[in-house]
């Protein structure tokens, strides 16, 4: 049995919200879709700017990939430096520093106890270091307070890492609940329980009818439900696992920590109960949809207690993110043929920084100003060179699950073959059906389709979910969307 309560911390330590859903049709100046960061944080920038905005999430604000976050706060994004040309790499981390100082400042001004502390940030090596040592030499001259070091904070030796100064470690849902409680004071209205489903021009609408007529409409729904950029021929969906655990407040290594070796590990803490912290760590990332979930969790926490000796783990959850082929997040006009249509998608594992970004560069496009960083994130940029074995390789998998998976036999021979707790796709009557059989023996089928863009879905074991490899849209065993872009559920299915 895995260890630790499977909820999120950020989500067990902070109260649920109950914002209403929207009742009927209104009209604003700006309605933005998605209650994550990127969304609170544009719907508060142009809130405070003096628009009149609308704010709507499927479910309840803070609650999806922002409440399963590791919320580091930091400019340093792995190895992102070393890849980027010079120019851009200077945009890239005064953008993202200008996010962690927002959050500070944002945090002091509106007095919100959100336990930001300052601490530095590394990527690290434990066998070559010459990638880290590259990354330190391109972050400082990127301009971030960067230098290569040999020894941190770890209760384990390095070869060598990047340490960056000034970044930063929250608790995101406070900081977002008190961004999102000065917004409604500022006239700002917040709208929960009310999922987006169509977009024509300038009017968004919700799968109860109810419509919102806005002059500029911002999508930052993590991965974008509306298609019509085909952004998700550019997007990669990957999914990693978190453990928490309880350490004694003496054993805090003092940063946040990541390293790409042993497929993936960061490691940060949290303030946690009298004496203590709250180690979080995270890694084993996959594709969704991708099976042994529950595997790769021990995995994690046999590292985690192996590394950091009487761990009691409390906590475990997922997470999942979206990397652009060019690992560059979009933001900004969502297609050339509009002007009034906004994107932030493609944050890469780094949406606290790159949320706050997303608020404050998308705040000022809509008000007519132009920030100097602006085309680095621009969705209608291209970049061939640098995108095209990522693009090819993407969409070679992508191909490879919409057509190998429906010729390939089903997984399961028979419904009667589906265990109580698990699940299968099985082919009855021709059609490939999701099935699902609880503790208690019943039968949960529908329709094995996503309803994105058609793809096979797979069962994830440890979460009880099912989930498409293609594009990271997540359904529950109901067929109900956990996760886009799907925005319509799986069809139900006759199991007989």
């Amino acid at each position: 049995m895995l260890a630790g309560t499977e909820e999120s911390y950020w989500m067990d330590s902070t109260p649920p919200t109950s914002y209403p859903p929207l009742a009927g049709d209104i009209d604003v100046d700006v309605a933005v879709v998605g209650g994550g960061i990127a969304g609170i944080s544009t719907a508060w920038e142009l809130t405070e700017a003096g628009l009149r905005v609308a704010l709507i999430e499927a479910d309840r604000i803070a609650a999806g990939v922002t409440g399963y976050t590791t919320a580091k706060l930091s400019a340093l994004h792995t190895l992102i430096y070393q890849e980027l040309p010079a120019d851009k790499a200077q945009l890239y981390a005064s953008s993202q520093q200008q996010a962690v100082e927002r959050v500070a400042e944002l945090a002091a001004r509106l007095g919100i106890d959100c336990d930001l502390e300052r601490v530095p940030a590394f990527t690290y090596a434990e066998s070559d270091p010459d990638q880290v040592r590259a990354e330190a030499e391109a972050a400082a001259r990127a301009g971030l307070p960067a230098s290569f070091v040999t020894g941190t904070g770890l209760p384990y030796p390095v070869s060598g890492a990047v340490r960056v100064e000034n970044q930063a470690q929250f608790h995101p849902r406070k900081y977002l609940l008190g961004l999102a409680a000065d917004l409604t004071r500022r006239g700002g209205q917040i709208f929960e329980r009310s999922r987006v489903t169509g977009l024509h021009d300038h009017t968004v609408t919700t799968e109860a009818g109810h419509t919102v007529t806005a002059r500029h409409i911002v999508v930052a729904t993590h991965y974008p439900v509306f298609d019509r950029a085909l952004l998700f021929t550019r997007l990669v969906p990957r999914r990693e696992l978190v453990v928490a655990a309880s350490i004694p407040a003496g054993r805090d290594p003092g940063g946040v920590y990541l390293t790409t070796e042993q497929n993936t590990r960061s490691v940060r803490t949290a303030p946690y109960r009298q004496g203590h912290r709250l180690l979080i760590v995270t890694g084993e990332h996959f594709t969704p949809g991708e099976a042994d979930v529950a595997e790769r969790w021990q995995h994690l926490t046999t590292w985690t207690q192996t590394r950091f000796p009487g761990a009691q783990v409390a906590y475990r959850w997922a997470t999942q993110d979206n990397t652009s082929t060019d690992r560059v997040p979009f933001i900004g006009r969502f297609h050339p043929g509009t002007d009034h249509v906004h994107v932030a998608t493609g944050f890469g594992g780094w949406g606290m920084s790159t949320g706050v970004l997303a608020g404050r560069l998308l705040a000022a496009s809509i008000t007519g100003t132009e920030l100097p960083w602006a085309g680095l994130y621009d969705p209608r940029r291209l970049n061939p060179v640098r995108e095209a074995g990522s693009l090819l390789k993407a969409q070679a998998k992508v191909a490879g699950h919409f057509v190998g998976d429906r010729l390939r036999p089903a997984h399961t021979d028979s419904v009667a073959d589906v265990e109580p707790g698990t699940g299968a796709v099985v082919r009855v009557g021709g059609r490939q059906c999701a099935v699902y059989r609880d503790e208690l023996g019943a039968v949960h089928a529908v329709s094995a389709r996503c309803t994105h863009l058609g793809c096979i879905v797979s069962f994830n074991d440890a979460e009880k979910a099912w989930e498409c490899p293609c594009h990271g849209s997540r359904f529950g065993v109901d067929g109900a969307v956990l996760h886009g872009p799907a925005i319509h559920p799986l069809a139900p299915e006759s199991a007989g």
